[in-house]
């Protein structure tokens, strides 16, 4: 496995969630998001439980709540999209700071912010406290399919290659006095497009023979087997089963 570099979302700590084995965090994760989405959206007081829940782990983890809100940026688009939908969902409309919103669009905005910010918040907590590799040994402890892990494997490992790449051409447009003002500049922004894909695909293809010439033969070496005892499934599975109660008292109160 790649990827041995730590990666901008982990935060190198020793917490018990950090010593968790990744494919115990894993289950955990996956099992904490299939409940929160299958909690009732009129059950507002779960979610902040669920809120709850996670800030604990946050602070059993060691991880600072701003390092935490930094990482929540990237849901701002579906945020955008959750504050449409009381403006263009049809049904019955309510006033609301005297605008007409429709009642189906708030709740459908509620259900995409809560569950969307707690599935999001879940996954940066799980990228803080694992290593990329320990990810990947996780998937593949849990019988992940292979050329899915390895697919991952490789896009971790050369998503900083050609990142590297592209820094270098716009280094290279830029000492020819090149900058993009506007339209007639995005030929050129194309074409470096088109040659990043060229250069990315012989690149590939080297790094494929190079392989091959050294044994590959469709599988990858486990390079470490990752172990977990009975205790490290009942920490784990705290926060899914925490969870799980609360969206059962959630659906019998509803």
């Amino acid at each position: 496995m790649g990827a041995g570099h730590s990666h901008r979302l982990y935060r190198h700590a020793h917490s018990p969630v950090h010593a968790l084995p990744p494919h115990c965090k894993l289950a955990a994760v996956f099992g904490f998001v299939l409940v929160v989405v299958a909690t009732p959206r009129e059950a507002m007081w779960a979610f902040a439980l669920y809120a709850a829940l996670l800030a604990g782990v946050a602070v059993l983890a060691r991880v600072p709540v701003s390092f935490l809100l930094r990482r929540l940026v990237f849901e701002v688009p579906f945020v955008a999209f959750a504050l449409l939908l009381p403006f263009v969902a049809e049904g019955p409309r309510v006033d609301v700071l005297g605008m007409s919103l429709s009642e189906s669009g708030l709740w459908g905005a509620w259900n995409i912010l809560a569950k969307g910010t707690l599935g999001v918040g879940a996954s940066v907590l799980l990228a803080a406290t694992t290593e990329l590799r320990e990810v990947l040994l996780g998937l593949q402890r849990l019988r992940m399919p292979p050329l899915l892990v390895q697919i991952a494997s490789f896009m971790i490992r050369y998503g900083d290659v050609i990142a590297g790449e592209m820094r270098r051409m716009r280094i290279a447009r830029e000492s020819r006095g090149f900058e993009a003002r506007g339209v007639r500049h995005w030929g050129v922004l194309a074409k470096s497009a088109g040659a990043l894909f060229i250069r990315s695909y012989e690149r590939g293809e080297r790094v494929h023979l190079a392989m091959v010439s050294r044994g590959y033969t469709g599988t990858m070496p486990v390079i470490d087997e990752v172990t977990a005892t009975a205790v490290d499934w009942r920490r784990a599975a705290v926060l899914p089963l925490t969870a799980l109660a609360v969206c059962l008292l959630g659906w019998s109160l509803g």
